[in-house]
């Protein structure tokens, strides 16, 4: 072992610092530093042809739902124009595509199936190209993504669309119409049936998540939700949408354009937040307005290898590095992303403190506040552009419209963010969350960090 360690110092005196690199770069250089195996800062691979990546990234406008500017879309026309952005914006010759996976939740399955196969057909891709859905509640968007990504990555394909489509103008959120009298037996299963504001009202109760801190979270949102759109942001991710407006009283029909998500309240504050009445508990915690919002709204991502990507000419901006999906106690199903994180960003070789921004969807402010402060996140990295309590959260779109949201703000910091983490909370009481590295750094080490507790050359010596 000292004679491995005493060829790693030769290796490294030939390492000394040259006019391009200042010596202080250079100052915690030891053999330690270069240990492998399961310390090592990043996992990293020489196969980056393989790599699983995103060349394309939109969403439609999020509006509010049996008032916004999508009252009267219908899901299929909601989802077209998203799934048309992609081929047109990447010159991308649609019967390529090996799959289109949509995640959607209130629609009954084959009914949603079906329109998402309509709006694949509206959208110009050929009937040879298949379209399936898949329902893991609020995370169904991220979990459409995550699905192409395997399946590209098992080789039963090279192009495939992650997308998520929710209308709840049309669609509503329905209890268990029929409830098995097993779940008297069974406290969690009986738990899983609990509204999801009761969850919300339980995770403040036993995690001390008080209504000013509640409160505090929703002012921040559409703060930075309003900021960022003023500013332009969401442009780069945003497809804007030709629909019709039917006024209810006199039902005229009046054709818009919708390009801006209409449910942000820049004027938001703490007085009127707090004149706000809970509405699940009487002496409780949540509202109106520090929940997230019922809401119309598609997105979609274009994920295919690297090597591809590379050969097409198509710029990357994304890679997926992995996903974690958990399952938590269904009363408290709100700290699902204290529990998914972790497992993701271990499961990329990765800490949380190499993490440079994170999308966590806010359900409801208790759980996003509870699920920050039990990771230890700086609130300067979280939602930085505001969160599903000010732009909406259409439940089976929000993970695609995370995807978007993340990768264009990485790109827009450039060099000083290499890491991003999407997750949400699940009915039911699950977590997932997504890790995804910046496109264009992927052969940088910005990331390396001194492994303090393993000075060998590899863990294979031990």
């Amino acid at each position: 072992m000292e004679k491995a360690l005493n060829r790693q110092r030769v290796l490294l005196q030939h390492l000394q610092p040259t006019s391009s690199f200042p010596s202080s770069s250079y100052a915690a250089l030891s053999a330690s530093i270069c240990a492998a195996g399961d310390s090592a800062a990043y996992h990293r691979t020489a196969a980056f042809g393989d790599d699983v990546v995103i060349v394309a990234a939109y969403r439609t406008a999020i509006c509010k739902s049996k008032r916004g500017g999508f009252k009267d879309t219908l899901p299929d026309d909601l989802l077209a124009p998203v799934l048309k952005a992609l081929i047109e914006n990447t010159n991308l010759n649609p019967s390529e595509v090996g799959d289109i996976v949509v995640g959607t939740v209130l629609a009954p399955g084959s009914q949603r199936a079906i329109e998402c196969r309509m709006a694949a057909l509206y959208a110009g891709f050929p009937d040879t190209v298949p379209i399936r859905t898949v329902n893991r509640q609020c995370s169904s968007g991220l979990q459409a993504v995550a699905d192409v990504a395997a399946f590209i990555k098992a080789g039963f394909y090279d192009i495939g669309i992650g997308a998520g489509l929710e209308c709840m103008s049309v669609d509503q959120i329905d209890r268990v119409q029929k409830v098995n009298p097993k779940v008297e037996i069974f406290a969690q299963a009986r738990d899983c049936l609990l509204p999801m504001g009761v969850t919300s009202e339980n995770v403040a109760q036993r995690f001390g998540v008080t209504r000013q801190e509640q409160d505090h979270a929703a002012v921040e949102s559409h703060r930075r939700a309003a900021a960022a759109s003023v500013s332009g942001k969401f442009k780069d991710e945003i497809i804007p949408v030709s629909t019709k407006v039917v006024d209810p009283k006199t039902g005229i029909e009046k054709p818009v354009t919708i390009s801006v998500d209409d449910g942000i309240r820049p004027n938001t504050n703490m007085t009127d937040l707090a004149k706000l009445k809970t509405v699940f508990k009487k002496d409780g915690t949540t509202t109106a307005g520090n929940a997230s919002q019922v809401s119309d709204g598609a997105g979609a991502v274009l994920l295919m290898k690297r090597s591809l990507a590379v050969q097409k000419g198509l710029p990357i901006l994304g890679i997926f590095r992995s996903f974690a999906a958990v399952g938590v106690d269904p009363a408290v199903m709100g700290i699902g992303p204290a529990a998914a994180i972790p497992v993701a960003v271990k499961s990329a070789g990765l800490e949380l403190d190499d993490v440079d921004l994170f999308e966590i969807n806010e359900a409801f402010a208790s759980q996003y506040v509870y699920c920050c402060k039990k990771l230890g996140l700086d609130p300067e990295k979280v939602n930085v552009n505001g969160g599903a309590i000010a732009l909406g959260h259409p439940l089976g779109a929000t993970g695609a419209r995370c995807v978007g949201t993340l990768l264009h703000e990485m790109k827009r910091r450039g060099k000083d963010c290499r890491f991003g983490v999407i997750s949400m909370c699940i009915g039911s009481g699950m977590g997932a969350a997504a890790v995804f590295e910046r496109g264009d750094c992927v052969d940088e080490l910005c990331n390396a960090r001194t492994v303090q507790k393993n000075n060998l050359l590899s863990k294979d010596a031990q």
